[in-house]
C-alpha cells in the first residue's frame, strides 16, 4: 500500500514508466515504509499564470475564466508548464508522493463538478457557504450524470513527468452536493448519490491513467455534519467503490487564507471508520487539534497535517519532528503519513516550497530515530 504499511514492504511504483517533456524514462522509486511524506493537493499557481489577488477574495464555485492571465489559445501550454514547476518543487523538497499541483484548476472542485450532466454553470444559483455567507454556486438542473474523463491528462502528464508516487483529487459527492443549488432533487440524499456515482466513473479512469492514490475532498463533512451523518459515509462508499487502493478522504475546517479561526476539534471524523477509505487526511498543526482523536479511527492510516498554512513563517526540520512525534503517542508509525494541513495554493511559491522542505526533513528525522539509523 503506499504511503502506509499494512504488514510491512515498501511500494515500488505500479510499474509504470513514462517519457516526460525532456524525453527521459523515469523509473518509478519506491515510498518509505515508514512517514512517507506527501502534499493534501495544491501548490501555489504562479503569478504569472493567475491573478492572485483576485483569488485570494473567493473560492470559485462556478467558473472564473478572469482569473487567468494567459490568453485562451496558450493558456494549457501554460497550466502545464505551471504543473512542470510545480513537481519540479516537490522533488526537490524530498516529498515522496506527489500531485499536479492542481495549476489548472480555478478551484478544488469546480473544474470537476461543472463537467458533470446535469450541472448549470451558466446561470448559478445561491446557497448558505461554510462560514454563514451566501454564495455563488451552480444549479442543478437534471441528473447528475459523468460525460466522460475530465483530469485523465492531468495524470497522463504527471506520472509521465515524475518518478515519484503519485496522487490526484476529485471534489467528493457530499461536498459537491452541498456547493449547488439544488433545482432538480428533492432529496439531498439522492442528490449526493448521483454524484458519487459520477465521481466513482472517473476515479476508474483516473486509476486506468496511472494514478497511484486516489483522493476525495471532502471539507463540507465538518461543516454539515447532521446531513453527512445521514448520508456521507454511504456517498463516500459508492464514489469508492470498485477504485483500487489506496483511497484518500480529505477533510478540514477551509483554506487558512478564508478561515483565519478554525475550531479544535472535528464534528465529524469517527464516523469515517466506517467508509471503504483506507486513509484520512485531517488538519492538525494550525487549529491545534487534540491529536487524542486520531484513536477514533483504528482502522484507517491517517495523513496527518503537521505544517501550519495560517502563517507565512517557515516551520523548521526539528519543529515538524515535534509534531509527528507528538501524533505517535497516539497511532502507531506505520499508519502515519505526514502532510501540510490543506492544500497549499494560498501561500507564496517560495514559503510553500520551504515548508514542504521542512516535512520532508522532519520526517526524516523522526524515520531515522525510529529505525536507529544515524545521521
Amino acid at each position: 500500500m503506499i504511503g502506509a504499511r499494512e504488514g510491512g514492504g515498501t511500494h515500488e511504483g505500479n510499474g509504470a514508466r513514462g517519457a516526460g517533456r525532456d524525453g527521459v524514462v523515469r523509473e518509478m522509486r519506491s515510498v518509505p515504509d515508514l512517514l512517507p511524506t506527501t502534499v493534501v493537493g495544491s501548490y501555489p499557481q504562479p503569478d504569472w499564470l493567475v491573478d492572485r489577488a483576485l483569488l485570494s477574495r473567493i473560492v470559485p464555485r462556478v467558473r472564473m475564466p478572469e482569473m487567468w492571465r494567459v490568453a485562451a489559445e496558450f493558456l494549457e501550454q501554460a497550466q502545464d508548464d505551471a504543473t512542470i514547476l510545480a513537481i519540479r518543487d516537490m522533488e526537490r523538497a524530498g516529498i515522496d508522493i506527489i500531485t499536479d499541483g492542481e495549476a489548472r484548476r480555478e478551484s478544488y472542485s469546480n473544474r470537476f463538478a461543472l463537467s458533470l450532466a446535469g450541472v448549470d454553470a451558466d446561470n448559478p444559483g445561491r446557497t448558505i457557504g461554510r462560514m454563514g455567507n451566501v454564495s455563488i454556486v451552480p444549479r442543478i438542473v437534471g441528473p447528475i450524470g459523468w460525460r466522460g474523463p475530465v483530469e485523465t491528462r492531468d495524470v497522463a502528464f504527471l506520472r509521465a513527468n515524475t518518478d515519484r508516487a503519485i496522487k490526484i483529487t476529485l471534489p467528493g459527492p457530499f461536498t459537491m452536493a452541498q456547493q449547488a443549488q439544488d433545482d432538480y432533487y428533492a432529496d439531498p440524499a439522492a442528490c449526493a448519490m448521483d454524484f458519487a456515482a459520477a465521481v466513482n466513473a472517473e476515479a476508474k479512469a483516473l486509476k486506468a491513467a496511472g494514478a497511484d492514490v486516489i483522493q476525495l475532498d471532502e471539507p463540507w463533512l465538518q461543516a454539515r455534519p447532521e446531513e453527512a451523518a445521514r448520508y456521507g459515509v454511504a456517498a463516500i462508499n459508492r464514489a469508492l467503490e470498485g477504485v483500487a487502493g489506496p483511497r484518500v478522504v480529505h477533510l478540514c475546517f477551509g483554506y487558512a487564507a478564508v478561515v483565519s479561526r478554525k475550531p479544535s476539534g472535528y464534528s465529524f471524523l469517527p464516523q469515517l471508520a466506517e467508509c471503504v477509505a483506507e486513509q484520512i487526511s485531517i488538519e492538525a498543526a494550525q487549529p491545534g487539534l487534540d491529536l487524542a482523536v486520531l484513536a477514533a479511527l483504528p482502522g484507517k492510516s491517517v495523513l496527518l497535517g503537521v505544517l501550519d498554512l495560517g502563517t507565512q513563517e517557515v516551520e523548521t526540520a526539528q519543529v515538524v519532528a515535534g509534531r509527528i512525534r507528538a501524533a505517535l503517542r497516539h497511532i502507531d508509525a506505520a499508519r502515519l503519513i505526514p502532510a501540510p494541513d490543506c492544500g497549499m495554493k494560498y501561500l507564496p511559491r517560495a514559503v510553500a516550497f520551504g515548508k514542504l522542505r521542512a516535512l520532508a526533513e522532519g520526517a526524516a528525522l523522526v524515520r531515522r530515530e525510529l529505525t536507529g539509523q544515524k545521521d
